[in-house]
């Protein structure tokens, strides 16, 4: 793969332990979805949930990372979070998506970050339903499947494509989907995929020009930014 450019040995190697670790996971997931999967566990609300298969690709990532590299940190989505003693820490979830992988739609996938001295230096996602592979590093650009990824001219908010997803807790949704109504007229069309790091619709990526997160590219940042604080999109 050519299109991600490490910019330093530590680098190079944190990259290459976030692959192995977002493909083996992503392998265990796709091949070994039970048949008869269910909710394991909730976080947030009833309708946060956990299955075996999120825990069981945390216990294989950490484990993975931890034998490469015994002195990191670890932070998971599913409640891990253990120190380190060498600057870096992983920030890791096991199964982006997972109501999706619940439901067998394909739009899920592993997300494997590193930090070093708490700056994010290098970052895979793993989506093997699409067979796809997203990597990128800290000013080494960014790759799906080895072809380089660059941020597209951005378009006038009116004609911007906006990604988004819903809290949780109901209440909190019930005040997201009324700034969306409000959003939805000012620009081109919304997409939710309901996983935060696989592309929020088909392929090529990156497909969206916004989320309501807030990231998206110049031009349509400021803009969309401006007037999801107007509508109180931040105060629910």
């Amino acid at each position: 793969m050519t299109g991600t450019v490490p910019t330093d040995p530590l680098t190079a190697e944190l990259l290459a332990v976030a692959e192995e670790a977002a493909r083996a996971a992503a392998e265990l997931l796709h091949r070994g979805r039970p048949a008869d999967l269910g909710v394991a566990a909730t976080k947030s609300s009833p309708v946060d949930v956990v299955t075996e298969m999120d825990l069981a690709s945390e216990k294989l990532v950490q484990e993975l990372i931890a034998a490469r590299r015994p002195e990191d940190g670890y932070l998971g989505e599913e409640g891990t979070d253990r120190p380190g003693r060498s600057g870096v820490r992983w920030v890791v979830d096991p199964l982006d998506g997972t109501v999706n992988y619940l439901y067998g739609l394909p739009s899920w996938g592993v997300s494997v970050a590193a930090e070093l001295d708490g700056e994010a230096v290098v970052g895979v996602v793993a989506v093997p339903a699409r067979g796809e592979l997203f990597r990128a590093v800290r000013g080494g650009g960014a790759d799906l499947d080895g072809r380089p990824l660059a941020v597209r001219p951005a378009p006038s908010p009116g004609q911007a494509l906006v990604a988004t997803g819903f809290n949780y807790v109901r209440s909190e949704r019930a005040h997201q989907a009324e700034v969306l109504l409000a959003l939805m007229p000012e620009v081109r069309d919304i997409r939710r995929a309901g996983g935060g790091a696989p592309p929020a619709a088909p392929p090529p990526a990156p497909p969206a020009d916004g989320d309501l997160a807030v990231a998206a590219v110049p031009g349509v940042f400021e803009p969309l930014q401006a007037r999801l604080e107007a509508l109180g999109a931040w105060h629910g």
